[in-house]
């Protein structure tokens, strides 16, 4: 994927699964360590009681590491999400959001895991905060992350 961040935020913003729940990518830093995603209620995405639908709250962090860490590792590496759990803690009806980011620390021992050709399984943590900052769910990660084989 050869984008600018700021390129890749605006097609996020049009892709039509995100178009459909409300979600919106705010910010895409241009080291690609970082990325902030927000989702309003609307009539569209909300549940049966009149609160976020779990679904897509899910849907507005899911694919964000992958990304992040496919332009950080380089055309060298294998990545793909593998596994998710949540935990939802309240039901909101406002905003909220989320900011993921991969630390020079994460990047560092993914990239040593991964130096011979093993596959690594990075776990990462995530929140969803609501408008005043309180949680809202916490959604727990794992990517499969593999160096491919020198050509």
């Amino acid at each position: 994927m050869n984008l600018s961040p700021n390129r890749l935020r605006k097609l996020l913003n049009f892709y039509p699964p995100y178009l459909g729940a409300g979600v919106k990518v705010n910010y895409i830093s241009e080291d690609w360590s970082e990325l902030h995603v927000s989702m309003a209620m609307r009539w569209y995405n909300r549940n049966a009681v009149g609160t976020h639908f779990g679904g897509s709250l899910y849907s507005m962090i899911d694919p964000h590491l992958m990304l992040l860490l496919m332009q950080q590792l380089g055309r060298d590496y294998l990545v793909w999400d593998k596994a998710a759990e949540i935990e939802y803690i309240k039901a909101v009806k406002g905003r909220v959001s989320s900011v993921i980011r991969v630390t020079e620390q994460q990047l560092a021992q993914i990239k040593s895991h991964t130096d011979g050709g093993d596959k690594h399984y990075p776990e990462f943590w995530l929140e969803i905060l609501d408008e005043h900052g309180e949680l809202v769910a916490k959604v727990k990660k794992i990517l499969y992350v593999k160096r491919k084989a020198a050509a």
